[in-house]
């Protein structure tokens, strides 16, 4: 009988270029999977990405119980790149274990932290999450190394936009944030957002995209950039 075929995949521009501004031959890189639960068949399909594309490629898992020391493993890294899931399970487990204060350490030495859905709101003071049940709830509890709200599947959930201008218009969360339409991320160098990038081919024009959420008095405005846009 045969088994299941594992899905072969390759990374996309906006990781390639994450791993060419390491400025390595060689990028050393660190898969955190939490927030889905460690699941073995992601890391697999990571490892065989990250390989193919000239990394040493390592982990740093928490279930059962932690693969390694946090400090040392991410300190070590060239870039962390952190999985999609339950923010909120992320976060508590990322405190329990030290986590949190030792991706903090490994961003001041420079280490290129990114991610996707979960693995990009962590870095954050918040943003909306469905880690709670279908309806999408604040999460306000982020590592805050990044001073600003953040918006994930922002064409993809309808919920998504009104809840995250709502939570800003009623200061839950920071008066400024930055979303993403699915496929599209937020360069940030240091605190400060800096250009969008993608990790397909997409039209700057009318295709997927970035936003600049903020309030302005008691108005939140939001502002498209297209991909390759730089922040005003």
């Amino acid at each position: 009988m045969a088994g299941p075929v594992q899905q072969s995949v390759r990374l996309g521009s906006m990781l390639l270029d994450a791993l060419a501004r390491t400025d390595k031959v060689r990028p050393r890189v660190c898969l955190v999977y939490t927030a889905s639960g460690d699941p073995s068949t992601y890391y697999a399909m990571s490892y065989e990405a990250f390989n193919a594309a000239g990394c040493d490629v390592t982990e740093l898992k928490l279930f059962l119980q932690p693969s390694a020391d946090p400090e040392e493993r991410l300190g070590t890294s060239d870039l962390v790149w952190v999985g999609g899931g339950s923010v909120a399970n992320l976060l508590a487990l990322w405190r329990l274990h030290g986590v949190d204060t030792a991706m903090r350490s490994a961003w001041e030495r420079g280490v290129i932290l990114g991610g996707v859905s979960a693995g990009s709101l962590c870095w954050h003071i918040g943003g909306t999450t469905d880690s709670f049940g279908p309806t999408l709830e604040p999460v306000t509890n982020g590592l805050a190394l990044l001073p600003y709200a953040n918006g994930v599947h922002y064409d993809s959930e309808a919920q998504r936009r009104p809840l995250l201008h709502r939570l800003i218009g009623e200061r839950v969360l920071p008066p400024l944030a930055y979303a993403t339409d699915d496929h599209v991320g937020v360069w940030y160098e240091g605190t400060e957002a800096t250009f969008v990038v993608a990790d397909t081919p997409v039209s700057p024009i009318d295709g997927p995209a970035a936003y600049k959420v903020e309030l302005r008095g008691a108005e939140v405005v939001e502002t498209r950039y297209g991909v390759g846009a730089h922040f005003s």
